[in-house]
């Protein structure tokens, strides 16, 4: 009975962190695509790394690929 609810319970938080990570790929891969400040060769690599690296291209494009703003 006890591990039953555990596994329930399992079975929703690793639901929901899964859908999480889907949701910031797509969010990535999107974002990749509309950037205006990468240039088209760094796009289309960006966008291969994504989509064939998955969660690390996606991080990896989060942390080093987006263009920082400006300070105005």
């Amino acid at each position: 009975m006890i591990t039953g609810i555990i596994s329930f319970f399992l079975m929703v938080f690793f639901g929901i962190i899964g859908l999480l990570v889907l949701v910031f790929w797509i969010w990535m891969l999107i974002d990749a695509i509309q950037n205006k400040g990468i240039t088209d060769g760094e796009k289309i690599a960006w966008v291969l790394a994504i989509v064939f690296l998955h969660i690390i291209g996606s991080l990896l494009y989060f942390f080093i690929g987006r263009p920082k703003g400006s300070a105005f």
